[in-house]
């Protein structure tokens, strides 16, 4: 199926002992002491357990007192941290220094144009365009997203779909951060748009006659996508046809149409059990049909080529394998074996064309991209010349084309778009993003170790440092960052920004624990549901790993993850407080038994397919043994910093913020204890690219100072 191409990164992030002021030399007065948050004693018997929270009151949004806490929390952040002004500004200066400001991105061929995205220079947002014919024509934007968002605190552009014919574009925005996005269409020829069609829109697919839209819907109250609608272009709004509704709520519903043009798809799944439903594009009122009845425990996901589908499969293997099926009769009974179930590589994706389809693996934990041809079967395994990094497709529309462009990049390198000739096995590069600001990559070394976990799994971990740092001492400042959830993996990837870190003498590593999917499917097993523990174990292993062989001191470990990982976070941090010097926790899940116990939050039922359904005592007993805010005593703390948004959809804000209220009331130590409550974004922190940086410049001179490295 055609696929959008969606980055998800967390920020790495950097705090402050307020204790260090007057020692950092700044003849700071100490700052105020912070916010103390009321109690509401409030208490949940289940399971012949008792859950205590003093702060679900902080739940109530609409409470001005909630805003007045989190406003107050923020005053006491900026109050603590603005001796670090200083070093913010130089920070924020290196990180727009090592941005190339106005830049364009390759364009991609779709149907008789060239589209891509560029950026200006001081603009916030992307401007997206194309050309016709040729990449020398003149521009037509399609879209400004800096124009979406004048007077918006927040904008985030979701759907971008065209029409076959190119006249007309699908798209939708989200101005508060909580990821409900409003679906539009644009005239093209015009430049006219239409009224807001729907509300709360997650995908869109065009049918073959240029005016027949299909959407999905989330529901208001799991905030899953279950229902897809028909929309006729022109037509009015809210009187849609509803064409599908998923009834489980453990299931979400996605539309795309194969790379063929040929068929639009409706995948449906959960985190372990999928179905698909399929229509010609040709008839939008035709009838779906269906490739094969769910089965619990069994995904499958397909495209299609030809008079069949190629479809990706676990129903004999957790790794999966690939079977074809007649279009005329998908069913089960019909699926014929092309590639079996292999246990050391694990078969993320697929990427069909008209003569050739990519297999997207990983194998011993790095990403492969296998290139074969339809005529002869014949396989080539794309190749790349450093031991850790990360490729992966790029944006492909063409259905007939002998070239496939994927992108690669590393710690050290960074980001490439290279296009592959399957006829002469070559790879063309066609740009490599530009660092300015004087990046040299020969003066980093990036590396890939394995620690010993607990229970003796080895785990891979993978580091980059200067060359010039004195290693061998074991002196240097170390950062751990991790995810471990979902089955997610981990991408080994090249950040700008990250070379403020390294060239004050950071050695940074990413920790490829299980949970996450950086070993396949077995390796998100391992870490899930009543394996749970084994993330954070891992983790705590990676890091003594790491200083037992001098890659960072023990006094000087900063750690960070963000959502699920900042789920991480806390656990590893009531485990081993006394192991890590700074803990970074962005939008964090910490008050799992709260969430989950919940069934009117969006995520809860989906979910108890990551963590376990609570109301189960088993599954209680075990996830009690983690849940950070349930596991919170009295004693001494690192230094932590808490960031979360006011408008976050994944994890609400009150997650955090009770966690910091209770935190407070128990920690022995000195070390600083920071809230920071972005109160017009959502779960990805600041819209804006400049105000990004900044954010990223707030955590990096925080961390810096609490680690006690030179500005």
């Amino acid at each position: 199926m055609k696929k959008s191409i969606v980055v998800l990164s967390f920020l790495m992030t950097t705090f402050l002992n307020a204790e260090d002021k007057t020692a950092n030399g700044t003849g700071a007065a100490p700052a105020p002491p912070p916010p103390v948050a009321k109690t509401v004693h409030t208490e949940n018997h289940i399971n012949g357990g008792k859950l205590v929270d003093d702060y679900r009151w902080l739940r109530d949004k609409a409470n001005p007192e909630v805003a007045q806490y989190l406003e107050g929390e923020n005053a006491y952040a900026d109050g603590v941290m603005k001796p670090t002004a200083a070093l913010q500004q130089k920070l924020y200066d290196e990180m727009i220094s090592h941005i190339k400001e106005t830049d364009v991105n390759v364009p991609y061929k779709e149907g008789a144009y060239f589209y891509y995205s560029r950026w200006e220079k001081g603009q916030q947002y992307p401007i997206l365009g194309r050309k016709k014919g040729s990449t020398d024509a003149a521009e037509e934007i399609t879209i400004d997203v800096n124009a979406l968002a004048k007077g918006q605190p927040f904008m985030s552009l979701g759907g971008y779909e065209l029409s076959d014919d190119g006249n007309l574009l699908a798209y939708s925005t989200d101005n508060t951060g909580f990821r409900q996005y409003k679906l539009r269409v644009r005239d093209l020829r015009t430049g006219h748009d239409s009224e807001v069609i729907a509300d709360k829109v997650g995908s869109v697919a065009w049918a073959n006659d240029n005016k027949t839209l299909f959407y999905t819907v989330e529901e208001d109250k799991t905030k899953r996508q279950y229902r897809l609608y028909r929309h006729i272009a022109g037509a009015e709004t809210g009187k849609d046809d509803l064409v599908f509704e998923e009834k489980d709520e453990r299931f979400n519903i996605g539309v795309g149409k194969s790379r063929s043009g040929k068929y639009i798809i409706l995948q449906i799944g959960s985190h372990t059990t999928s179905e698909a439903r399929f229509l010609d594009a040709a008839d939008p009122k035709g009838e779906w049909k269906l490739i094969a009845p769910r089965q619990q425990d069994v995904e499958y996901y397909a495209d299609h080529h030809d008079n069949e589908f190629l479809i990706r499969t676990n129903d004999k293997g957790r790794t999966f394998r690939l079977v074809s099926a007649p279009v005329a009769a998908p069913g089960k009974e019909n699926w014929k074996e092309i590639l079996p179930v292999r246990p050391d590589v694990m078969l993320n994706d697929l990427e069909v064309f008209q003569d050739f389809y990519v297999l997207v693996e990983r194998e011993n934990g790095l990403p492969q991209l296998t290139v074969v041809n339809f005529a002869g079967g014949g396989k080539t395994r794309i190749t790349y010349p450093e031991p850790v990094y990360t490729a992966s497709p790029q944006i492909n529309r063409e259905y007939k084309t002998r070239m496939f462009r994927y992108g690669y990049q590393s710690l050290v390198t960074p980001a490439s778009v290279f296009d592959y000739d399957v006829e002469k096995h070559t790879s063309t590069l066609l740009k490599q993003t530009e660092v300015p600001g004087g990046y040299d990559a020969s003066r980093y070394q990036s590396e890939r170790v394995w620690a010993t976990a607990k229970d003796g799994v080895k785990v891979p971990v993978s580091i980059v440092y200067r060359k010039d740092l004195k290693k061998a001492d074991g002196s240097n400042p170390l950062y751990v960052y991790a995810y471990g959830s979902y089955g997610a993996i981990l991408p080994v990837t090249f950040s700008p920004s990250r070379l403020s870190l390294l060239d004050r003498g950071v050695v940074m590593a990413f920790a490829h624990i299980r949970g996450g999917g950086d070993l396949g499917k077995p390796w998100h097993d391992a870490g899930r549901m009543m394996n749970k523990m084994n993330t954070f174990t891992d983790f705590i292993a990676c890091t003594e790993y790491l200083v037992a062989n001098k890659y960072g001191a023990r006094d000087k470990i900063a750690i960070e993850g963000g959502s699920a990982g900042g789920l991480l976070m806390g656990a590893v941090t009531n485990l081993r407080p006394d192991l890590f010097k700074v803990v970074v926790s962005h939008v964090p899940f910490v008050d799992v038994m709260n969430t989950m116990l919940d069934a009117s939050l969006p995520l809860t039922v989906p979910e108890y397919e990551e963590w376990g359904n609570p109301n189960e005592k088993a599954a209680y007993d075990y996830m009690l043994q983690y849940s950070p805010y349930d596991n919170l005593k009295k004693g001494a703390y690192p230094a932590l910093l808490v960031k979360t948004s006011f408008n976050d959809s994944q994890v609400m804000y009150w997650e955090p913020a009770k966690y910091v209220a209770k935190l407070r009331t128990l920690k022995t130590d000195k070390n600083v204890l920071l809230l920071k409550t972005n109160m017009a974004a959502g779960h990805g922190g600041a819209s804006g690219r400049y105000e990004h940086f900044k954010e990223i410049a707030f955590d990096y001179a925080f961390m810096l100072t609490q680690l006690g490295v030179e500005k």
